[in-house]
């Protein structure tokens, strides 16, 4: 077993490198596409689920923000036409949301930019592969 100053070490390099690929994608998105680097992950997980629509709750089950931020991102993208919110007829708690023709363009632009900035910082400095 690693001593915790190397894990401690090892975990401060992953967030560094987290850091630096977020801040670039965030810019590139923003600049090419007018989206943000959560706004971009949502229609992905949208556009990956390959249904017609996706529950809120579901779709939080897959992503790294809390239920108040995802709500807020999925407002701004319903803002400018990019998904569409509806209540569940069995169930009025629930909602879900479809991704729309005009966001699944916009996914398909912006999909290019996120893998290009990816690709760019991980083939520069790729976060090591440990073994369990």
């Amino acid at each position: 077993m690693e001593s915790g100053s190397v894990l401690v070490g090892r975990w401060r390099r992953l967030l560094t490198s987290y850091n630096q690929i977020a801040c670039h994608l965030d810019r590139a998105l923003q600049e090419a596409h007018g989206l943000t680097m959560s706004e971009f992950e949502t229609l992905d997980r949208l556009v990956d689920a390959g249904c017609d629509k996706c529950r809120m709750q579901d779709l939080l089950s897959h992503m790294y923000l809390s239920q108040s931020a995802l709500s807020r991102t999925v407002a701004r993208l319903e803002k400018h036409d990019l998904v569409e919110r509806t209540l569940c007829q069995d169930d009025r708690r629930g909602v879900f949301v479809k991704i729309t023709e005009a966001g699944r363009e916009r996914h398909t632009q912006a999909h290019r930019t996120h893998l290009a900035v990816i690709a760019e910082h991980l083939a520069q400095d790729p976060v090591p592969a440990t073994t369990a």
